[in-house]
């Protein structure tokens, strides 16, 4: 089944989040069965030859290893990884490469957690994004920057809201830099999403969505999805939406009921 028949945006699903008992490949083509694009996280835990040859759409990925905006140290190791895993996305043709304001370690937490971002770090966490768009050029990619949320998931994050990521990327605005809008991690921070991504929407590369509270699939919490995604089409977005949410129960009903959230 095309999702393009179904909806007005390219849909796609973070295959590490769904049918975790199966192997990393088997879900990237179960998932291009079912008409979706496929989201990544680290490239280096999985084989690379074996999800080429699934020929799967892969949308998006984390677009570093290690590194972060907001020091010469942690930027240069940030601009090194990044070219790394270009490399790898290419391989695999990856729309869109991920990063977010520091490195992320176990269970999400940041490597480096810093709770009063100062201004000498918005300046350096600029100019790192430069270097990335300079990168993006060389390499022929597009990176994406991600809003995450705080209270929950994330503590520690430095641009963690959406309105910090968007006045990054506005600033820039660059086509190979655009947003990783995390609709999740807004409703938990931010709220107010229609307006949000109403505000957003010149620098959107992609929406990611999950369910509040919980982090589930559409229609397993507080948020109107099928509203949102009303809302999306009227203001013109046409671009993908990915679901990055685990499944509250079965992965393929989890994946339809997104489906049916975002059709139209």
């Amino acid at each position: 089944m095309s999702n393009s028949i179904s909806s007005p945006f390219p849909l796609a699903a973070c295959a590490e989040m769904l049918w975790r008992d199966r192997p990393i490949e088997w879900r990237a083509s179960r998932l291009k069965e079912q008409g979706f694009g496929v989201g990544l996280w680290n490239w280096p835990e999985h084989d690379i030859r074996k999800l080429e040859a699934t020929g799967a759409t892969f949308t998006i990925m984390n677009g570093y290893l290690t590194g972060r905006l907001t020091d010469d140290e942690g930027a240069d190791e940030l601009l090194r990884t990044a070219r790394q895993t270009a490399e790898v996305g290419k391989r695999l043709g990856v729309q869109r490469l991920n990063l977010h304001g520091t490195g992320l370690g176990d269970h999400g937490l940041p490597v480096q957690p810093i709770e009063v971002v100062t201004g000498a770090m918005w300046m350096k966490a600029r100019d790192t994004l430069r270097r990335i768009v300079d990168l993006a050029e060389d390499e022929n990619v597009v990176f994406t920057l991600e809003n995450l949320n705080l209270p929950v998931d994330h503590p520690g994050v430095p641009f963690g809201r959406a309105e910090d990521t968007m006045a990054l990327v506005s600033s820039i605005d660059h086509p190979r830099l655009r947003l990783n809008l995390d609709l999740y991690h807004a409703q938990i921070g931010e709220g107010n999403l229609i307006e949000l991504c109403r505000k957003c929407l010149p620098w959107i590369g992609e929406i990611q969505v999950a369910d509040v509270p919980g982090r589930c699939e559409p229609g397993t919490g507080e948020v109107n999805w099928k509203g949102v995604a009303k809302a999306l089409k009227a203001m013109g977005y046409a671009g993908p939406v990915g679901l990055e949410a685990w499944a509250a129960g079965d992965s393929d009903a989890a994946l339809e009921a997104f489906r049916s959230a975002f059709t139209l």
